[in-house]
């Protein structure tokens, strides 16, 4: 067994705060896993420090709020920068991959915003994981606490009130359920790495 950490980046744009909420809890969920080390990267500005950092990690979780149904226009640029890694022969080619959004609607059409990401992903060779979670919130004696309320497998999503500020917004359900999908792709990241190693 190798005992290489599991490198982790979470590179993500947030537009008020709230999406940054739910990339610290990415991050900690992923910490959370023995032999995991994390890396939150920031998409506002790309410098070639940035695409250093996730040269370097075995695994992107890729964030971003929902804006009129998809990722953020700072996103969108990110992703189509991203064609020099792509040129140079795949070069994010089988890094695991997984992706979380937010927005001030319990839908707000969240799930085309993932459906982006995992094709993003799908693009660049990576290997996509989702969120292992039953939904909550979905019979009558269940509870807007529970983990996964908004029923989303293909990532982790968040709902944001608009007049509540990022101190309070998203719930705390929905950063528990960010640290799930953190901590199952530090632990596929893992078995990636093992199984990798064992085959050279």
């Amino acid at each position: 067994m190798s005992n290489t950490s599991a490198r982790i980046a979470i590179a993500y744009h947030s537009g008020y705060g709230h999406t940054a909420k739910q990339a610290e809890a990415v991050a900690a969920g992923a910490a959370s896993v023995p032999g995991t080390v994390t890396d939150l990267v920031l998409l506002d500005e790309l410098t070639d420090d940035i695409w250093d950092r996730l040269a370097a990690a075995d695994a992107i979780i890729f964030g971003a709020p929902t804006y009129f149904g998809s990722p953020s226009a700072v996103f969108k640029a990110f992703a189509e920068a991203s064609v020099k890694i792509w040129a140079a022969d795949l070069g994010w080619r089988d890094k695991i991959a997984a992706g979380f959004t937010n927005s001030k609607a319990m839908s707000g059409d969240k799930l085309n915003s993932l459906v982006d990401l995992a094709v993003f992903a799908a693009q660049h060779g990576m290997i996509w994981v989702g969120l292992d979670v039953y939904p909550g919130w979905a019979e009558s004696t269940a509870s807007i606490e529970d983990l996964n309320r908004l029923g989303s497998w293909l990532g982790a999503m968040a709902q944001s009130d608009a007049d509540l500020s990022a101190e309070k917004a998203p719930p705390a359900t929905d950063l528990r359920t960010a640290a799930a999908l953190g901590a199952r792709v530090a632990t596929v990241t893992q078995r990636h790495l093992r199984g990798g190693a064992l085959a050279a």
